[in-house]
């Protein structure tokens, strides 16, 4: 076998680097001054399922682009309304909790401030009353549904924020201290 020369070795090892640094970018590993990969909003499928830690999540309510999105599996809510073109002009932000963990599958919903004048949640005289969104609603508001006090509305909030909202009504059966015939109570005086 004959000698290789180190310059030649040396030579043809920094030719392999270049090769497998120039393959990493080309696969989208840009390092920290490549632009960031656009994230388009998917359509959602009967058999959409999360892979390769990804989440997806429907961003609706006051957004510019609301729709179905493909987040990275630990980004927070406020990537998911980032991720639909931002808050509109009337969103109420500090109705969603921005820093909870998106989850799989999960709503986040923006709603929008209630106009100047009005509080939030109330209806004319005679009106049918408006139902508690269980993802927006204040500790106020969960008050004043019935069999529902300071302390219940607290472990709601809880819940709200340990798992990032409320997927359907029936998960208010989860919360601690609200048993089945409370929720039945409650199943016509909310919503998510």
């Amino acid at each position: 076998m004959p000698d290789l020369d180190p310059r030649r070795i040396a030579l043809l090892a920094a030719v392999v680097l270049a090769v497998v640094v120039i393959g990493v970018r080309g696969m989208g590993g840009g390092g920290p001054g490549a632009p960031p990969a656009a994230t388009l909003p998917v359509q959602p499928t009967a058999a959409a399922g999360t892979g390769g830690g990804q989440v997806t999540v429907h961003v609706a309510g006051a957004v510019e682009h609301p729709g179905v999105y493909r987040l990275r599996r630990g980004e927070r809510v406020d990537d998911a309304v980032r991720r639909a073109g931002g808050p509109a002009r009337r969103a109420d932000l500090s109705a969603v909790n921005l820093a909870a963990v998106v989850e799989d599958g999960r709503q986040v919903l923006v709603p929008t401030r209630a106009p100047a004048g009005s509080a939030p949640g109330t209806t004319s005289p005679g009106a049918t009353p408006a139902k508690v969104n269980l993802n927006t609603a204040t500790p106020e508001q969960l008050d004043t549904l019935a069999g529902v006090g300071p302390a219940t509305a607290a472990k709601i909030l809880a819940f709200r924020e340990q798992h990032g909202g409320f997927g359907s009504v029936e998960e208010l059966g989860d919360v601690p201290g609200i048993g089945e015939v409370r929720l039945e109570a409650l199943r016509d005086l909310v919503t998510v």
